[in-house]
């Protein structure tokens, strides 16, 4: 097999650490196997996302020695490709809107039933209330976010559906069943009505265009993973391997974030820091 990773960062902020652990290790993975490198920036949040900031992380990547074989893939630029994932998906009954608010949903949730869990991979597990009875014949809205209805799913889930990991901390194959789906990830958001598409529903369109592999990433996203997986089965595209990585943690053990600007790679070469210096600092 052709080895095709990527990195994807969102240019909301100063580049890590951890972004330059995750980068290195999707880096050096395809040139390992004399394979394909590629780049996407993840920037539907255009309220967040800066051009100064995406400079800023391909000049930090270029600094680390990190090159890839194709432009890189922007995100802001395939809506349409999105839009119509989002119209198979409706028209074949799997979605439905949603006009609950937060405060809504913790309201709902604020006495739960025995045994339910609060949280999911994609935050609280929602509690249906907006979910119809019926599958809506209307034209699909985009002026309100759009759930994915699990329940509708159940005769394609069967045995469950399963993928492949090899990272350090998850087992080689992971499934999850009708049941997980029910209980612990629930109807989740596909489509945001200020973006117009979703994290989930975007990277799994992507990777699939990309023709994306080997997926990369940090292991705080491997719950995640059967989103994706239930997404790439619904819409007819591959599954890659998947490989969740460990964390790289501040001195208290706390996972590193953008906020973060000491752990910032452009701090680090301020100070003259090289790239194997980093290297060095993440352990590889």
């Amino acid at each position: 097999m052709a080895v095709v990773t990527r990195f994807a960062p969102s240019p909301t902020g100063p580049l890590h650490l951890g972004h330059a652990y995750s980068a290195l290790l999707a880096h050096d993975m395809a040139r390992r196997h004399n394979g394909t490198f590629l780049l996407r920036v993840e920037d539907i949040d255009q309220q967040r996302s800066k051009p100064e900031w995406e400079a800023q992380l391909l000049d930090d990547l270029h600094w680390l020695g990190i090159c890839w074989d194709a432009p890189p893939m922007r995100q802001s630029d395939r809506l349409r490709a999105y839009h119509a994932a989002l119209d198979r998906l409706w028209q074949a009954g799997y979605l439905y809107p949603c006009t609950c608010t937060r405060r809504d949903i913790e309201t709902a949730l604020a006495a739960p039933q025995e045994g339910a869990p609060h949280h999911g991979p994609d935050g609280p597990v929602y509690p249906g209330t907006c979910r119809p009875q019926h599958a809506p014949q209307v034209p699909r809205p985009t002026d309100q976010h759009l759930r994915l209805n699990i329940a509708n799913t159940h005769a394609l889930l069967g045995e469950g559906l399963t993928f492949s990991e090899t990272g350090p901390t998850h087992p080689a194959s992971t499934i999850t069943t009708a049941e997980d789906y029910t209980r612990r990830i629930g109807d989740v958001v596909l489509a945001r009505k200020d973006f117009g598409t979703s994290y989930h529903l975007s990277v799994v369109v992507d990777d699939a265009a990309q023709g994306i592999t080997h997926v990369s990433r940090g292991e705080d996203l491997f719950d995640a993973t059967a989103i994706h997986i239930l997404l790439q089965r619904l819409l007819g595209l591959p599954t890659p391997l998947y490989h969740h990585h460990r964390l790289i943690r501040d001195d208290q053990g706390k996972r590193l974030a953008k906020r973060d600007d000491a752990r910032a790679l452009s701090r680090y070469r301020a100070e003259g820091a090289t790239p194997q210096d980093i290297r060095r600092m993440v352990g590889l």
